[in-house]
């Protein structure tokens, strides 16, 4: 079964930077996209950022290029989230997620959270950017 878990949520000033991990277990596929999607209070879901396991490419939201730096690090299977310059609406809660179906389809995910869905997801981490 595959587990996703986040960590390194926590709270930090505007301006400020934290590091996101996600560590992965479980994953028998071999062409998978994982990323991470982001969800405010009283908002929808919204698509961060997302990195193919086949090539290495990587995908990221308007809101967050930039700022933010998706990487993968294979040999200890977690996935980080770079955030640097961070502002109040990039509060949050972080929720790592990945997808059988490949980078593309994580990438119109990003795009149109509302109509694509991942197929696992991580429990989340809260990430509160005061100002």
């Amino acid at each position: 079964e595959v587990q996703l878990v986040e960590s390194g949520g926590g709270l930090v000033q505007a301006g400020g930077s934290l590091r996101l991990s996600c560590a992965h277990s479980g994953i028998t596929f071999d062409d998978y996209a994982i990323g991470w999607f982001r969800q405010a209070p009283g908002k929808e879901r919204e698509g961060v950022s997302c990195i193919s396991s086949s090539d290495g490419r990587i995908y990221y939201g308007d809101s967050v290029e930039g700022r933010f730096t998706i990487s993968s690090d294979n040999a200890k299977n977690t996935v980080y989230l770079q955030m640097n310059d961070l502002k109040p609406e990039d509060t949050a809660v972080y929720y790592c997620a990945l997808t059988s179906l490949g980078y593309s389809w994580y990438r119109r995910a990003i795009d149109v959270p509302e109509y694509y869905n991942m197929d696992y997801w991580g429990k989340g981490t809260l990430v509160t950017v005061s100002s």
